[in-house]
């Protein structure tokens, strides 16, 4: 069966060709403008009206329109702009498939997170501090300040993907693992709470880790009172999106003591703008949205898709399918 496969992705050459290797069973075809930044929307192209498959970035309305799509894969783990009624109902009712790819981002995001909270227990960000600065020795400081994440407390603001492989790189620590989701079903090793449980469990946690999809009900989900509920050692990282979280708030959480320190992978505006207060806001870590980024991450994605495309073929199951 030879399919026509529209994409907009913009990879490196390596992976184009990894791609153009990969389809030769079918019609590849390239969107006009390519989608330079996975934080932008797409630009519609009349080209997707031959599509039966889109990969990369397609603009959401478009997908909608042409009748003909049967399977869109999304290059990120992010859908924010696909996840709406009125698309992935629509999806539904055509039998059409969704799949993102958030099997690529899910190690190193974990990862990410994982570097931040060993470097948070074992003083490195503050010993790194004075080596750039005065070049003091706080030997009893950092020694008698340092703690173990053994035994200690994570909660997770959403759970999927990269929430899952968090918890398999953090078991041999032995730490207890809560979880906020959609689905309230239960998981091997993560004790899966309601939001309604949220303010009894937010003062057990050591870790809070926002992994929450921007979209109208998680925008400033975490704010003054749920901040207020943490104990003031706790830290919170952001890997999920800027906006999902009061920066404000969170400022002032930081600057009064309610919450230890913060690290921020991901902001609202991005860039943030050198003004802006998180970045002297004291304990607060940023950087600029590289949680999910690794060397192979092109090729890897083109892989992920591929891997989709013969399970696509062949009546498989995908993998990362949303719909």
């Amino acid at each position: 069966m030879s399919l026509t496969i529209w994409t907009n992705g913009k990879f490196n050459p390596a992976a184009t060709q990894l791609l153009h290797d990969g389809t030769r069973a079918h019609r590849l075809i390239t969107a006009a403008t390519s989608s330079t930044s996975v934080l932008a929307a797409g630009e519609p192209d009349p080209a997707l009206a031959e599509a039966d498959i889109a990969f990369g970035q397609p603009d959401p309305t478009d997908c909608l329109r042409q009748s003909r799509l049967k399977w869109v894969e999304v290059s990120t783990a992010g859908y924010t702009r696909y996840d709406t009624p009125e698309f992935l109902e629509e999806f539904r009712a055509r039998g059409a498939a969704f799949t993102n790819a958030s099997g690529v981002f899910a190690d190193p995001c974990a990862q990410h997170v994982m570097a931040m909270m060993l470097a948070f227990g074992r003083q490195i960000l503050p010993s790194h501090r004075d080596q750039l600065t005065d070049h003091s020795w706080h030997y009893e400081e950092r020694r008698y300040h340092s703690r173990l994440l053994t035994g200690q407390t994570v909660l997770l603001l959403g759970y999927g993907a990269i929430g899952r492989r968090l918890t398999e790189l953090l078991a041999p620590f032995g730490m207890t693992f809560y979880a906020l989701r959609r689905q309230a079903r239960s998981e091997t090793s993560v004790r899966v709470v309601a939001e309604t449980e949220l303010t009894r469990v937010l003062p057990l946690a050591d870790h809070i880790v926002n992994i929450l999809p921007a979209n109208p009900a998680t925008n400033g989900y975490v704010n003054a009172r749920r901040l207020a509920c943490c104990k003031p050692t706790a830290k919170f990282y952001n890997v999920g999106r800027g906006s999902t979280v009061d920066q404000p708030a969170l400022a002032e959480a930081l600057r009064t003591g309610k919450i230890a320190s913060a690290y921020l992978d991901v902001t609202e505006p991005e860039p943030l703008p050198p003004e802006h207060e998180l970045w002297t806001t004291p304990n607060c870590y940023i950087t600029p949205h590289t949680a999910g980024g690794r060397h192979d991450q092109d090729e890897t994605i083109v892989r992920h898709f591929l891997a989709n495309l013969a399970a696509f073929e062949n009546g498989g199951t995908m993998t990362d399918r949303v719909v």
